[in-house]
C-alpha cells in the first residue's frame, strides 16, 4: 500500500523561498501549503491536518520562535523544522530546547531539506519503541538492558558515561540533541555549562564506534548546538557520500580516557 502523499506547510516571510521550494517538493510529491507568517500558520494548522512544518525563524509578527511555542501548545508531535540563518546559533539551541525537531540552514540545498524532512515525518510515524529494545544503525548495536554496545558484532568497552551518552544519542537517532541536554540528561541539570568535559567524552566515543573519528559517520556535530547520531537512512547517505568533516571537534593523539566524575 502506498504511503499518503505527506502535507508540508512553508511559512516564511520570504515569497523567493516559497516560491522555490513549491516546485520540487510537488514534484517529489507533498502537498504544500504556505504561509507569509506565524500568524497564517497557526490558522491553517488549526483549519486541516498537516504531517510537517517548515517554519522561519525570523519573521515579522509574532516570530518563528514564538509560532513553535504555540503550535507545541496543541500539536506536541507535529514535526517542525526551522529554517534559520547561519549565524544564529543561540535561535538554533533555543528552538530545539522549546521542541523543534531539527533545522536547516540558509542557504541550504534542496537535497538536505528533504532528507531532514522525511527523516522528520518518519519518526513520527514510527511505532512507538521499548525503552529497552535493542538499537541497530549501520554496524553499531546498542542493548539498553545489557548495558552493551557492539561494532561489526564486536562488544566494546564502554565507560558507564560513554553509554549513557551514546544511548541518550542513538535513542534520538536523526535528531540534534543540543549540549544542555546532553549534558542535562546524563550529569544532571548542575552540569549544563560543561560543554568541554561532554567534547572530551564524545572524542574517546568516536576513537571506539568509528573508522575514522575525525571524519565520523556515527557521531555528528552539529557547530555551536550540538550532537546527533545518524538515523539509519541519514548513514546511509552519508556512508555513500564519505562522510562529512566535523568542524569543531578534532582528536588529539595524546588525548586521556575521561573518568565518570563530573
Amino acid at each position: 500500500m502506498m504511503q499518503p502523499a505527506i502535507r508540508i506547510l512553508v511559512v516564511d516571510d520570504e515569497p523567493a523561498i516559497r516560491r522555490a521550494l513549491r516546485p520540487p517538493l510537488m514534484e517529489l510529491g507533498f502537498q504544500v501549503a504556505e504561509a507569509s507568517r506565524g500568524e497564517e500558520a497557526l490558522q491553517a494548522l488549526r483549519n486541516a491536518p498537516h504531517d510537517v512544518v517548515l517554519l522561519d525563524i525570523n519573521m515579522p509578527g509574532i516570530g518563528g520562535i514564538e509560532t513553535l511555542k504555540r503550535i507545541r501548545g496543541f500539536a506536541p508531535r507535529l514535526p517542525v523544522l526551522m529554517l534559520t540563518v547561519r549565524d544564529d546559533e543561540e535561535d538554533k539551541v533555543e528552538a530545539l530546547e522549546l521542541g523543534a525537531d531539527d533545522y536547516v540552514t540558509k542557504p541550504f540545498s534542496t537535497r538536505e531539506l528533504i532528507a531532514r524532512i522525511r527523516s522528520a515525518v518518519r519518526r513520527v510515524r514510527a511505532p512507538a519503541r521499548p525503552e529497552d529494545a535493542p538499537i541497530e544503525i549501520g554496524e553499531i548495536r546498542l542493548e539498553p538492558a545489557k548495558r552493551l554496545v557492539t561494532r561489526r558484532g564486536t562488544p566494546v568497552k564502554l565507560t558507564r558515561k560513554e553509554f549513557d551518552i551514546l544511548y541518550c544519542l542513538m535513542s534520538r537517532a536523526g535528531r540534534v540533541v543540543t549540549y544542555a541536554k546532553l549534558l542535562t540528561a546524563v550529569w544532571g541539570a548542575e552540569s549544563r555549562e560543561e560543554v568541554e568535559y561532554l567534547r572530551t567524552f564524545v572524542r574517546q566515543l568516536r576513537k571506539k564506534i568509528e573508522d575514522d573519528p575525525s571524519n565520523p559517520l556515527y557521531l555528528l556535530t552539529d557547530v555551536y548546538v550540538g550532537y546527533r547520531f545518524a538515523d539509519a537512512q541519514m548513514f546511509q547517505d552519508a556512508s555513500a557520500a564519505g562522510g562529512e568533516a566535523q568542524e569543531d571537534e578534532q582528536v588529539p593523539e595524546d588525548e586521556h580516557e575521561p573518568e565518570d566524575a563530573l
